[in-house]
C-alpha cells in the first residue's frame, strides 16, 4: 500500500476530499511540487484511492518538479479539467523520438480512459522562458503540414509537424505505421512518434484527462506494437514484464521468445527526413523478476526507401534505457501469442526522472539518487548484479565502413537453463552483415544467460562482409574470482586468449564463423594431473630479444609457436629435442604484445602472453 503525501498549493473558491475520491471543483487547482519527496515504493506526492473529479473545465492539476500521481483502484477519473504533467524530448527537426500520452482528450465527460488527440492534449509552455517563473501557464501547441517543426520564441507556442505523427499497432512491415496526424487519435496505452524541432530539447506540456487503471493494448504472435508508459507516473518495467496477465503474450515457446522492450535511437546529427539517409536502431531491454536488468546498446544501421533494414553497420547507439519507465516514455514489444497485454495501477511506482535508474531514453547522465527499492549501479553507469549473479560484457568491434561495435551480455545465476530464460535473455530481430552473436535454437541472441559451470564452452557466432580487422574486449565483469580467466577460444588457431588479461585481435575473411570462437573458463593448457604451472616458464628476456621457454622436468614437447595479437602464426619450432631451456630470437619482431604457445605430446598446451620491446 503506498502512503499518502501532498505538498499542495490551493487556490481556489471550493475544495472537498472524499474518503477515496479527489474532487477539483471548477476556478480551482491543485499544484503539486515534487521537489520534497524523494522516490519510493511507499511514497507518492500525490496519491488518490478512487476516482478524480474535475468539475469543470477550468478544474486543473498541475504536477510540477518531477512530481507524479499515483492512483490505486482500477476506475475511470470523470470531468472536463485537466491534469499536466511536463516532459522534454532529444530529438531534432530529422529524427524521432517514440512516446506515449498520460492523458486522454476532453472533448466529453465519461468515466472511461480517451484517446489522446495531440491538438487536444499537446500544450505549449509559453509564460517565460524559465518555466520555474510560471508553472501552470501553457496554450495548445500548433501544427504545420510541412515536413520540420519550428522552435519558436514566447509568446509563439512552438509548431510541430504534423505529417510525422504516426502510430504502429502491430505490423511487422514499414507500410504498416498508421498516420495519426495532429487530429486523429492514439487509445490509452499506444504509442506514437513524433520528431522534433532544430532546438532539440523542447518540453512538452501533456494536458488532459489522466489515464488510469487498466488498460490493455493488442498484441499479435511475432508481430510487434508500439506503446508506452501510459500513466502520468513511472511503470515499473519489472512489474510490467512480469505480471502474470502479461508473460503468456510476450513469452512463448521458440521462435517467439521475447519479454523484451525496444528503444528507438536514431544517430545524432540526422540531416535529411529522407528514409535511405536514416541512421537508427533498437536499443534491447528486460529484466529478471528479482529485478535484475539487462541492456544492450542499439547497433545503427542505414534503410531503404521501404523502410527495409540494410543491415549495414552504421555505428552504435549511446542512449540507455532502466527499470523505472518514465512519463511520456514509448517503446516496441513483440507478441508471442496473440492478445491484449495489460498496463494496471499495479505497475505503476512515484520514481523521481532525474533518479539513477529512470531514463526518458536519452544519453547517460550521472544522476546517483538511491532507495531501497533501486537497481544499483556502478560508476561507469552498469547494473551491479548481486553476489548470487556473474555476468560479463563482450564489445566486438568491427571497422567495416564506419567504426561499429556489437556488445553482447552474458549472465549467470542458479535459475537459468540451457533454455530460454524469460527475464535474463534477449534475441535479436535481425543481425547486421557483419555482427557477432550468442545463438539458442539457431537464433541470434544479444543477451544470454546461464548456471554458471567452469567447464562452459558457450558458442560466439561471428559473420563478416569483406576482409577486415576485428577486436574482442571484455568489461563489466561481476563477481568472478580475480584470478579466474575468461577466454576467448579461437578454435582455428587452437588459441586461447584471456581477456580479462588483454584484447584479442585478428583479421577475418568475408564469412560466418558458426563454429570458430566460444567463451571459456579453462583452456587445454596444463589442464591434466601430468603438468602443473609450476613445471614450465615462458618469459621474454627484452635486455637480449630472446624469448626463454624454461623445462626444468624435462617435458616432452611437441611444439613451440608464437603468434601475434590478430592471430598470425610468427614462427613454428616441432620435433623439438628434450631440453631443459630453450631461447628464440626476437629481434626480427615488431615491438608489441604476443601469444606464446607450447604444446606438449600429451595433448595439453600452455599459452602464455609475451610483451616484445626490442632495444636500441
Amino acid at each position: 500500500m503506498k502512503y499518502i503525501y501532498l505538498l499542495i498549493l490551493l487556490i481556489s473558491n471550493i475544495f472537498t476530499f472524499a474518503q477515496t475520491d479527489l474532487y477539483v471543483s471548477n476556478g480551482s487547482y491543485i499544484y503539486v511540487d515534487g521537489t520534497g519527496f524523494t522516490s519510493g515504493p511507499n511514497v507518492a506526492p500525490l496519491y488518490v484511492t478512487g476516482r478524480i473529479t474535475f468539475n469543470g473545465t477550468n478544474s486543473n492539476i498541475y504536477l510540477r518538479n518531477e512530481a507524479q500521481l499515483l492512483q490505486g483502484d482500477n476506475i475511470g477519473n470523470n470531468g472536463l479539467g485537466k491534469l499536466s504533467a511536463y516532459q522534454s524530448g532529444t530529438a531534432n527537426t530529422y529524427a524521432y523520438n517514440y512516446w506515449s500520452s498520460p492523458v486522454g482528450n476532453t472533448t466529453a465527460n465519461t468515466t472511461s480512459n480517451r484517446p489522446f488527440i495531440p491538438s487536444d492534449n499537446i500544450y505549449d509552455h509559453i509564460g517565460h522562458t524559465n518555466p520555474a517563473l510560471d508553472p501552470i501557464t501553457s496554450v495548445l501547441a500548433t501544427y504545420t503540414s510541412g515536413y520540420n517543426g519550428v522552435a519558436t520564441v514566447p509568446p509563439t507556442p512552438q509548431v510541430i509537424s504534423s505529417f510525422w505523427l504516426y502510430s504502429y499497432d502491430p505490423g511487422t512491415l514499414y507500410a504498416e505505421w498508421d498516420h495519426v496526424g495532429s487530429n486523429g487519435s492514439v487509445n490509452p496505452g499506444y504509442g506514437f512518434t513524433m520528431k522534433g524541432n532544430p532546438s532539440g530539447g523542447q518540453q512538452y506540456d501533456f494536458r488532459g484527462k489522466p489515464n488510469n487503471g487498466n488498460i490493455t493494448v493488442s498484441v499479435v504472435a511475432g508481430e510487434e506494437t508500439l506503446v508506452g508508459n501510459p500513466y502520468p507516473s513511472a511503470l515499473d518495467a519489472r512489474d510490467f514484464i512480469h505480471d502474470p496477465l502479461n508473460t503468456g503474450l510476450i513469452a512463448n515457446a521458440p521462435p517467439q521468445m521475447t519479454g523484451v522492450l525496444k528503444y528507438w535511437e536514431q544517430a545524432p546529427g540526422a540531416t535529411s527526413h529522407v528514409l535511405s539517409n536514416y541512421v537508427g536502431g533498437y536499443a534491447l531491454y528486460t529484466i529478471s523478476s528479482g529485478g535484475i536488468d539487462s541492456f544492450t546498446p542499439a547497433p545503427f544501421t542505414t534503410y531503404l526507401l521501404d523502410g527495409t533494414p540494410t543491415n549495414f553497420p552504421a555505428g552504435t547507439g549511446s542512449k540507455i534505457a532502466r527499470r523505472y519507465i518514465p512519463i511520456g516514455q514509448g517503446f516496441m514489444i513483440e507478441g508471442a501469442a496473440s492478445g491484449n497485454v495489460t498496463f494496471n495501477n499495479a505497475q505503476r511506482e512515484f520514481y523521481k526522472q532525474s533518479g539513477a535508474d529512470s531514463y526518458f531514453f536519452r544519453t547517460l547522465n550521472n544522476n546517483t539518487e538511491n532507495t531501497s527499492e533501486e537497481t544499483l549501479y556502478n560508476e561507469d553507469g552498469f547494473n551491479i548484479v548481486p553476489s548470487d549473479f556473474k555476468r560479463f560484457r563482450i564489445n566486438i568491434d568491427f571497422s567495416e565502413n564506419e567504426f561499429y561495435t556489437r556488445q553482447l551480455l552474458m549472465n549467470f545465476h542458479h535459475t537459468a537453463t540451457d533454455d530460454f530464460d524469460y527475464g535474463l535473455e534477449a534475441k535479436g530481430d535481425s543481425t547486421q552483415n557483419s555482427d557477432a552473436y550468442w545463438i539458442l535454437d539457431d537464433v541470434p541472441y544479444f543477451i544470454q544467460a546461464f548456471n554458471y559451470d567452469m567447464n562452459l564452452r558457450i558458442p560466439l557466432v561471428v559473420k563478416t562482409n569483406n576482409n577486415q580487422p576485428l577486436r574482442f574486449r571484455i568489461y563489466d565483469v561481476q563477481n568472478f574470482d580475480d584470478a579466474q580467466p575468461i577466454f576467448i577460444h579461437d578454435i582455428e588457431n587452437d588459441l586461447y586468449v584471456d581477456l580479462r588479461s588483454q584484447n584479442y585481435e585478428l583479421h577475418l575473411e568475408p564469412g560466418s564463423y558458426n563454429d570458430r570462437f566460444e567463451i571459456t573458463f579453462t583452456s587445454n593448457a596444463l589442464s591434466t594431473e601430468d603438468i602443473s604451472v609450476e613445471d614450465f616458464v615462458v618469459y621474454q628476456n627484452n635486455n637480449v630479444s630472446e624469448l626463454h621457454i624454461l623445462n626444468p622436468n624435462q617435458l616432452q614437447i611437441k611444439s613451440i609457436a608464437l603468434f601475434d595479437v590478430n592471430g598470425k602464426q610468427v614462427f613454428s619450432k616441432i620435433n623439438l629435442p628434450v631440453e631443459n631451456n630453450y631461447s628464440y630470437s626476437t629481434k626480427q619482431l615488431s615491438d608489441g604484445v604476443y601469444i606464446a604457445k607450447v604444446t606438449f605430446d600429451s595433448g595439453n598446451d600452455l599459452s602464455k602472453k609475451i610483451i616484445v620491446v626490442n632495444k636500441q
